[in-house]
């Protein structure tokens, strides 16, 4: 290796190690809150920062497929990859300002915690079935999910520094356990909001100088067009494949490690100011990856021209090509801080789900526990799900990422349709919520099972559509709880 490569090595190498200290260091300073009790270990004792709330809340959402997968996207099809983009912004948008809120007042009303938590309160669950159910249905697809980060984390540590992905599965899931053992919620929530710095940087950097190092963005329109026509036309796109990419959006509202972000804000209504941010944030992030995919496309008009022929390896190629090392090894930690925020928040999650849920609520109901003790339990827990889903992601990657497919797709459509017909419609009762996230579970298995099925459309929709279909008609045949008026007034509440 010439110096100056090894020079360029080191200084990309220091800038990702910069930022693997910062956010361990705030996982250590955030531990001595996160042990005072288990709500704030898992949802950061309802009193995070509006701000904060709002940039978790869209990082901890998006993972390395808006870095690898949008741009890769939009390099593949052109502008139309917009509309893989359009549908969670605007989902995302309406849970801010009206979903968020009723949500946020009901669970400090009830005491909830957890989207388990919710339900149970909701539907007045005291039997723990739905409860188990919700819970069955989110330790299902998370620790697959948290294993297809850590395997993520491992091929990204290979490409960028020459290191064995099996090695780096393992680091990948060294840092992530270390902070989120350590500082629970509130390090989850911090690190996100400093990965999303990380992250917008790099999207609005990298595309600028990029696209002027062509001639500016109508040079490279212009050759977009001589190279495909369709490419620069958002509407050269199928029916089929125009809902499939709009329809991700129903996805957010059955994704708890979104929505839990909602619940731990300070005050419900500064969350129409996290919406404003939000939503900026993620049309900026949205923008820079849909940007480098289409002056991507410029620079390597042949897909055999990136390494091993792989569209999700155009980010840190053109990275590499284009920016200053010290800039290449934050584009480096923007990959890991999207893998990271999506990873640390599912394996909280997931953990609630086993000490919240199932041994406070069920095993150990109506006895006292002390606060300490739970939060102990529920850093053994997030050892144990690490330790599950590294073997997973070591020994079976192929189910993993068959998994992951639709992971969004089955939370999506299983507490999607639910969630909001429970925060919204009276009528709704615990045998329709519970029919409804089985038809939608089952619905995503079957129709990503089937090959003549998932041509045809994301199926998430139609799962989406069936689980909204049946939470509604069992509704109307079975009784809605007796409180349902008092629970309605807590979430419509504007004042405290």
């Amino acid at each position: 290796m010439t110096p100056e490569g090894a020079g360029r090595d080191a200084a990309v190498l220091a800038a990702f190690v910069g930022y693997l200290l910062l956010v361990v260091g705030i996982g250590i300073y955030a531990s001595r809150f996160s042990s005072t009790g288990i709500g704030a270990f898992f949802v950061g004792a309802r009193s995070m920062n509006r701000f904060v709330v709002a940039l978790s809340a869209v990082v901890s959402g998006r993972s390395a497929w808006l870095l690898l997968g949008v741009t890769g996207l939009a390099y593949s099809r052109g502008a139309s990859a917009v509309w893989a983009v359009t549908g969670y912004i605007v989902a995302e948008l309406f849970l801010f300002v009206y979903y968020a809120q009723r949500l946020r007042r009901f669970s400090e009303s009830y005491d909830c915690i957890t989207v388990p938590d919710f339900l149970a309160a909701r539907f007045d669950d005291r039997s723990g079935r739905l409860r188990m159910l919700s819970v069955a249905i989110i330790l299902i697809f998370m620790v697959a999910y948290v294993a297809a980060q850590f395997v993520a984390g491992g091929k990204a540590f290979g490409a960028a520094f020459d290191l064995d992905p099996t090695r780096g599965v393992f680091l990948t899931a060294a840092i992530v356990l270390a902070y989120t053992v350590l500082g629970g919620f509130l390090a989850v929530s911090l690190t996100d909001t400093i990965q999303g710095v990380f992250m917008i940087v790099a999207l609005v950097v990298l595309p600028v100088i990029a696209i002027s190092a062509q001639g500016g963005l109508g040079l490279v329109a212009t050759e977009l067009e001589r190279l495909d026509p369709t490419l620069v036309d958002p509407g050269a796109i199928g029916l089929g494949a125009f809902a499939g990419l709009l329809g991700i959006g129903l996805g957010s509202p059955g994704n708890p490690h979104i929505l839990v972000r909602y619940m731990s804000i300070r005050d419900a209504s500064q969350l129409r100011y996290s919406a404003v941010v939000g939503t900026i944030w993620n049309v900026v992030m949205a923008w820079g990856a849909i940007f480098i995919g289409l002056a991507g496309r410029v620079y390597f008009p042949s897909v055999e021209s990136l390494p091993a022929a792989d569209v999700e390896n155009l980010y840190p190629t053109l990275a590499a090509q284009h920016l200053h090392p010290v800039l290449f090894g934050l584009v480096i930690a923007s990959i890991f801080a999207a893998i990271m925020s999506t990873a640390d928040s599912q394996l909280l999650v997931a953990a609630s789900s086993v000490v919240r849920d199932l041994y406070e609520k069920v095993l150990r109901r109506g006895r006292s526990l002390e606060s300490r003790t739970l939060v102990r339990y529920s850093r053994i827990v997030i050892v144990i799900l690490v330790g599950l889903a590294l073997a997973l992601g070591l020994y079976a990657s192929e189910l993993v990422f068959w998994l992951v497919l639709f992971a969004w797709a089955g939370l999506g459509a299983a507490l999607g349709p639910t969630t909001v017909l429970a925060l919204f419609w009276r009528g709704t009762t615990g045998a329709g919520v519970a029919a409804g996230m089985i038809a939608g579970t089952l619905v995503t298995l079957v129709w990503k099972s089937s090959p003549a099925l998932s041509g045809l459309v994301y199926e998430l929709i139609p799962a989406f559509g069936l689980s909204f279909v049946m939470t509604v008609a069992v509704s109307r045949w079975t009784r809605k709880p007796a409180a349902t008026d008092a629970m309605f007034d807590a979430m419509e509440e504007t004042r405290r």
